[in-house]
């Protein structure tokens, strides 16, 4: 079986660190600079960085639209969690609230329960964002405080931490498992 080909927006931020987590899973993965990069992917990822910085570099690059267009299961961490709120791209039913938890001092670790996943999972939460509202389709599988930092909806995940600075793959795992399910789908 040939390896999934997973894109990850390479135009600013921490992508270096989903790429190098994907390839250790065996993904062949793209980073993805251009949108003709897209074509051919099996699912996309956009990582955390600065979600002003990524949406001004997206409409410079035409990624905005292409990103709109994509069909195929996104993964969005940190900012990529917000380029995917309602107020933003409008992929994904929810309402994220920018560097809710705090600034830069107060990142922090800690360990998540996460629906669907037996043991804890180590989230690292840096400038991190919450989800403000969430729609009738979304599925909130992680909560700190109440405040949902990690929901699922349809094709796509989101996640206000960095699973990628953590040597835990579940949730990378996770978002494979949605691509070949999602991969099934379209092939039936």
């Amino acid at each position: 079986m040939e390896p999934l080909r997973i894109g990850v927006l390479a135009v600013q931020g921490n992508f270096r660190e989903h790429t190098k987590m994907l390839r250790r899973l065996g993904a062949a993965v793209v980073e993805v600079r251009k949108p003709e990069q897209l074509e051919g992917l099996d699912g996309l990822v956009i990582p955390g960085g600065e979600s002003t910085t990524f949406m001004r570099l997206m409409r410079l690059y035409g990624l905005d639209a292409a990103l709109a267009a994509f069909d195929r299961p996104m993964f969005g961490t940190c900012a990529g969690m917000i380029v995917l709120d309602r107020n933003h791209l409008g992929l994904v039913d929810i309402s994220v609230r920018r560097n809710a938890f705090g600034r830069q001092v107060a990142s922090f670790e800690t360990d998540l329960d996460v629906a669907g996943i037996d043991t804890p999972v180590r989230a690292v939460f840096i400038r991190a964002p919450w989800v403000e509202d969430v729609g009738p389709g979304v599925e909130v599988l992680a909560e700190v405080d109440g405040r949902p930092v990690l929901a699922r909806e349809g094709r796509f995940l989101v996640a206000a931490f960095h699973p990628e600075l953590t040597d835990d793959t579940r949730l990378h795992e996770r978002f494979l498992d949605l691509v070949r399910e999602e991969s099934r789908v379209v092939r039936a």
